[in-house]
């Protein structure tokens, strides 16, 4: 990781450094003295930071930092003399100095008289705590030997902790490092493009081979006694100049592997020390979190530590960044939510202190973080009940559901489990933004409980934003990349298992209907001819949403190198960015969630057309189109098969909600609505429908099982065109009534 240019620095720039740096090693220092106050490593870690800290001040003349350093550096000596113990009180006394000494770092010069106020009422609060502990503490013991040298012997600071070391170092910028990643990736690139030209090669000496035993069958064809001496000497030529070609190329194509090898190993080191420049341990970027899981403890009354394992873990600095506000609210959720009180965990047989852990490790090519508490859980009951009262599912559908398709609501916007807002939670904001993020960077997070002993958050990441694993496939004959973090599932399916269901395409796998969107569709290319009996298709999205994409062929797996596209594109619809391919042509990476919204919104309208045949549509486009709204199943499916038979073009819709969206973004001939739905019934549709100055000529038929006059008296006066009771159906009424509507089917 790259280092400032210490040349290039103000001499306050580099009392901000080493402030930022003691300052958390104070921090991490303090939290360990909470649970071993005595530790002598740990109180001459604290007192150097503090030293340091004190000359850095000194020599930029900043006096308040100075004093409450030196304040802070008595303390540390006080305890490892033995005068003194750091209990609670001087723990959250000397916590605060920190806050206050990277204040003060930060902006030195800001309104003195405030600063050298804070600073006094911070040393004369410690000074009284420190006589305190001093009248209450035994005799001292014999200091031990590590602490016995003189303080004269002070260490120098260097400004910049840690940098013990003799390596050179210069400032480099974000974007320098971006471009030299490119650079590295478009030389990785390049490399493989000997491959390639060595297999062309390869095909060139196998023509070489045929051309060899092509001119000895001629010779061998031709009678000798035909042959006179410059036949037989021009044949010879011949084949030792064949055979000399041969040897030559044999030659230069070894070298050009050898070639090949050294190269694709040279740019493979070149890239991944140029990736190495971008990734941080992560304990660079969660390590306040300790700090933070304590004070908010403390505010709720708990006793609460943090531990973070894996700390080296390499990541993305980028991606760390973006970690930042989603491991916040994940370790705020936990204190507040999941962590009992310490009474409460007494009488569980827990100990006071709770734990929360937090794992960060490198798994299958990919960064896996774990937060895990050991509160009460989650409880699912209360989630049941909450998806309830908030309209979200029915009692009977939340009682099937299983725990994992429960916690998935923790997800939702607005989703909370809190019933009073405080200061913390209970607004509703958090995990949707954790979900949000991870997914802005191709990742995943699920969560597990178990009850009364914790719930996890699990993340997948991408150990960096430069490369990305992909799926290629041929769409309208371009390839495109599918992000793999997105792609559930590769299957074969076979054209006969090709179903219809309320007018759209769908196939049963394991139990599950999955819908077929043809990506052709999606794109605007042209349909495929696919001769096989068997549809490529890439089952995209979630674990509880899934699509079935069918694409033109499978190429394979790639690692791409991400190119971000211009910014003067803007966004580009069900595109998030493009690479290189082996052979330098380019290829574009889908952005899946963008997609997924986009078959959502063509089966919304039901504007899918039919894959596996070529031209062959749902619709014709010289139909009339019927809008079927009901709630029920049975009689959406049993309405459009009867319409379709006759030749019109049907599409669906579920209730009066989405009936009115449909409306208002198709162009129908005809409306056919129930009275009877949830969100919105007929008789508002038709009204709303009726008073739209656009939709107002639009024909609409209610359809219900309500017979009575007053019934239908209802529906006409609403605006409806026709009344028709749902026992119809069994004979030609329906049609008929469409047919005097809007006429015939065809146009």
């Amino acid at each position: 990781m790259s280092a400032p240019d210490l040349s290039q620095l103000s001499m306050l720039d580099l009392f901000r450094l080493e402030a930022e740096n003691q300052t958390q090693t104070l921090t991490d220092g303090l939290l360990s003295l909470e649970r071993d106050p005595a530790a002598p490593e740990t109180l001459e870690l604290c007192m150097r930071a503090a030293h340091s800290l004190k000359g850095a001040a000194r020599l930029v003349d900043v006096d308040a930092g100075v004093a409450l350093a030196h304040a802070m550096e008595d303390c540390f000596v006080a305890a490892q003399n033995g005068h003194a113990a750091l209990g609670q009180r001087e723990i959250d006394c000397l916590l605060r100095g920190v806050d206050l000494l990277l204040s003060i770092a930060k902006n030195p010069n800001s309104d003195p008289a405030r600063r050298k106020a804070e600073v006094n009422s911070f040393v004369a609060d410690l000074a009284a705590l420190i006589k305190k502990a001093v009248e209450e503490a035994p005799t001292p013991p014999e200091p031990p030997a590590i602490f016995a040298k003189e303080r004269a012997t002070e260490p120098q600071s260097d400004l910049v902790p840690g940098q013990e070391t003799t390596d050179r170092v210069l400032r480099v910028t974000v974007d320098n490092l971006n471009r030299l990643l490119g650079l590295a990736g478009e030389s990785l690139v390049e490399s493989r493009w000997l491959k390639p030209f060595g297999e062309q090669l390869l095909r060139l000496k196998r023509e070489h081979q045929q051309l060899r035993r092509a001119a000895d069958k001629l010779r061998e064809a031709l009678p000798s006694e035909a042959m006179h001496d410059g036949t037989r000497d021009a044949l010879a030529e011949l084949r030792q100049s064949i055979i000399a070609c041969e040897q030559f190329l044999h030659q230069r194509m070894a070298e050009l592997d050898a070639s090949d090898r050294r190269s694709s190993d040279l740019a493979h080191r070149l890239y991944d020390e140029a990736l190495a420049c971008r990734m941080r341990p992560i304990g660079d970027g969660v390590a306040h979190f300790r700090r933070m899981v304590r004070d908010l403890g403390r505010s709720l009354g708990k006793q609460v530590r943090l531990e973070i394992t894996g700390a080296e873990t390499p990541v993305d600095r980028d991606i760390l960044e973006k970690l930042d506000a989603p491991l916040g609210h994940i370790l705020r959720n936990a204190v507040d939510h999941g962590i009992e009180s310490a009474e409460i965990r007494a009488m569980a047989g827990k100990p006071a202190e709770a734990v929360l852990r937090l794992d960060a490790r490198h798994s299958a090519g990919r960064l896996q973080i774990a937060v895990a508490d050991d509160g009460q859980g989650i409880d699912l009951a209360v989630i049941r009940v909450a998806v309830v009262e908030r309209g979200l599912t029915n009692t009977e559908t939340a009682a099937k559901m299983s725990d994992s398709e429960l916690l998935e609501f923790l997800f939702l916007p607005g989703f909370s489990m809190k019933k009073t807002v405080t200061e913390i939670s209970g607004r509703g904001v958090g995990l949707d933004v954790v979900q949000d993020m991870i997914k802005s960077v191709r990742g995943s997070v699920h969560v597990t409980t178990e009850p009364g002993a914790g719930a996890s958050f699990h993340l997948q990441l991408p150990l960096t934003l430069s490369v990305a694993r992909t799926l290629l496939v041929e769409i309208g004959g371009e390839a495109y990349a599918l992000p793999l973090s997105f792609v559930l599932r590769i299957v074969k399916v076979p054209k006969n298992r090709i179903e219809m269901l309320e007018g759209r395409q769908h196939f049963k796998l394991d139990d599950q209907h999955i819908g077929l969107v043809g990506a052709h569709q999606i794109f605007g290319t042209g349909e495929p001819d696919f001769l096989s009996e068997e549809l490529p298709v890439v089952l995209l999205g979630d674990h509880n949403a899934s699509y079935g994409l069918v694409v033109d062929r499978l190429l394979g797996r790639r690692e791409l190198v991400v190119q971000p596209l211009d910014r003067r594109l803007g966004k580009i619809k069900d595109i998030s960015a493009a690479a290189l391919m082996e052979d330098g042509s380019p290829v574009l990476i889908i952005d899946v969630e963008d997609m997924i919204r986009s078959m959502e919104k063509l089966a919304s309208t039901d504007r899918l057309s039919k894959v596996g045949h070529r031209g062959g549509k749902i619709e014709d486009g010289r139909a009339k189109r019927v809008l079927v709204v009901d709630d029920s199943l049975t009689v959406r499916e049993l309405e459009r098969k009867l319409l379709s038979q006759h030749g019109y073009n049907v599409e669906i819709a579920v209730d009066g909600i989405d009936g009115w969206n449909a409306v208002r973004t198709g162009d129908f001939d005809l409306v056919i609505t129930d009275i009877d739905m949830p969100r919105m019934d007929g008789i508002e549709l038709v009204t709303l429908i009726k008073k739209d100055p656009l939709l107002k000529s639009l024909h609409v038929m209610v359809v219900s099982y309500k017979d009575r006059d007053e019934d239908r008296r209802r529906g006409l006066d609403a605006g409806a065109d026709y009344y028709l009771t749902k026992g119809s159906f069994h004979d030609d009424k329906l049609i008929s009534a469409v047919v005097d509507l809007i006429g015939e089917a065809a146009a």
